[in-house]
């Protein structure tokens, strides 16, 4: 489960995905309708790894929270983020009962179900082995490959030519001034 390229944005619904740093901002997709927007650097951008609820004691990052609703869920769809609020609040205390009850928001609540259906659907949240599995699997892939002869033979490098040198003139920077006095001239003999 990585959700450091994943972010919300302020004022706009949905998630995000990074995409590339661009001049006035960065530049995002959005994972609902696939269009790519830039936020500009005024807006507010979270990440959903430096998220997280408050507790009595602690603050519990996002990541934990999806992975324990994931565990609960067996990888599906929980309830829905239209759900009324003491549903939301009886679920929320089965998911994480030590949540601060004054600190955490029945909007914080719906938007932290909303984003676990979204990120389910989308098939981003697996559990931390799968994608090991995953990785593992794609790195023995790809030592096959290099493995593999090839018949093409590399042709040598030329030398590389010598530099011509390049000659610069000097030129005075401050020309020589007459001065004028009250001494003739001696004449030419």
């Amino acid at each position: 489960m990585n959700l450091k390229d994943i972010l919300s944005i302020s004022g706009k619904g949905g998630l995000f995905k990074f995409i590339s740093q661009g001049r006035t901002g960065i530049i995002v997709e959005s994972f609902e309708d696939k269009k790519r927007t830039v936020v500009h650097s005024s807006a507010k951008v979270s990440a959903l790894e430096d998220i997280a609820i408050f507790t009595d004691t602690e603050e519990v990052p996002l990541g934990d929270i999806f992975r324990k609703i994931y565990e609960k869920e067996n990888g599906k769809e929980t309830i829905s983020h239209k759900s009324s609020s003491e549903e939301l609040k009886a679920f929320m205390a089965e998911i994480l009962p030590e949540y601060d009850k004054e600190r955490v928001y029945v909007s914080d609540m719906k938007k932290l179900v909303q984003w676990y259906n979204l990120l389910v659907q989308l098939n981003l949240l697996k559990p931390e082995k799968e994608e090991e599995e995953k990785e593992e699997k794609e790195k023995k892939k790809e030592g096959k490959d290099e493995k593999a002869p090839t018949n093409i033979k590399e042709k040598p490098k030329a030398a590389a030519k010598p530099k011509a040198k390049t000659v610069t003139k000097i030129k005075p920077s401050v020309k020589e001034k007459s001065v004028k006095t009250n001494i003739p001239r001696q004449k030419a003999k």
